[in-house]
């Protein structure tokens, strides 16, 4: 079966790249960056052309605009890349009656909740982010097409910018540091979602349309995430719990954001990692990555 992958630079896409090296499946991985096939997936005759003649029966859609803050004035591109784009994706896997596997995030909800968020509650986004992710959701279920929507949140990895590498790099340099406690989620570590895609590929359950919430077992604030990574790698940083109006922001980010996983959990079989076992083991990697680096 030929899989696309869009976004593939990007921290899932990369570790798409990982856990996709020993299946039959045939990836193939696009991105605007070098050294990937070049796939506009803003043009519609362009994603259903690729489709067509590669002959691509599932996309896992890893592209997306990220960038919180500025989305509040980059709206049109935001939407373009969030909404528009997986909704051409659906529309093309509906044409070859294929399957899009899609990402979106814990930012569709507003964050009012005291107890972890389940799929089929309302949702109520903040900010411009949040409401084009919620928007391409909608654009995808339009379609008809197969799909399965994953919402996740606080991804991290080895790869690309992230709170991970952020903290890493301020508290090994900095005597002090203030991180905003009063914002609730569960990290997720980008390598644990790509086995999860991986294991609905190969395990045959990609009918299983609907909505799913993934992200790591456990719940902590930034402030505690930020107290791991600075133990974790070793540093000795003092760092201390702030609220958010310390850290102005174009937009208001969800307070409570902690993700229900038992639908995914129940329907595809898996098991989901604690935050801080996850943790850890992309703690180890980015060491290792560092220590190959010094000694080239």
């Amino acid at each position: 079966m030929n899989i696309l992958v869009t976004g593939a630079n990007g921290q899932l896409g990369h570790e798409m790249q990982r856990v996709s090296a020993g299946s039959t499946h045939n990836f193939i991985f696009t991105d605007v960056a070098e050294g990937y096939d070049t796939l506009d997936i803003t043009c519609p005759e362009a994603v259903l052309a690729m489709v067509r003649e590669r002959d691509i029966r599932v996309i896992v859609n890893c592209a997306a605009y990220t960038n919180v803050d500025r989305a509040e004035t980059d709206t049109a591109l935001a939407d373009l890349l969030n909404n528009k784009a997986a909704g051409y994706l659906a529309a093309a896997m509906k044409e070859v009656d294929g399957t899009l596997v899609h990402v979106s995030t814990d930012y569709v909800f507003k964050g009012d909740f005291n107890v972890p968020c389940r799929e089929e509650w309302a949702t109520n986004p903040l900010g411009v982010y949040g409401r084009t992710k919620l928007a391409g959701e909608k654009s995808i279920v339009a379609t008809g097409c197969r799909h399965i929507i994953i919402r996740t949140a606080w991804l991290y990895s080895q790869w690309g910018r992230n709170f991970v590498k952020t903290m890493r790099s301020l508290t090994d340099t900095k005597d002090t540091l203030k991180v905003v406690f009063d914002q609730v989620g569960s990290p997720t570590y980008a390598g644990d979602l790509a086995e999860l895609i991986m294991h609905i590929i190969e395990n045959g359950q990609l009918g299983k349309t609907g909505i799913y919430h993934y992200s790591n077992e456990g719940v902590c604030s930034w402030f505690d995430f930020a107290k791991a990574i600075c133990e974790m790698s070793g540093n000795t940083c003092d760092i201390q719990p702030c609220h958010s109006e310390e850290f102005p922001s174009p937009v208001e980010r969800p307070h409570y954001s902690v993700l229900d996983k038992s639908k995914v959990k129940e329907t595809f079989g898996v098991r989901v990692p604690y935050w801080t076992d996850s943790l850890r083991k992309c703690i180890a990697e980015l060491d290792e990555a560092e220590n190959t680096l010094n000694k080239e």
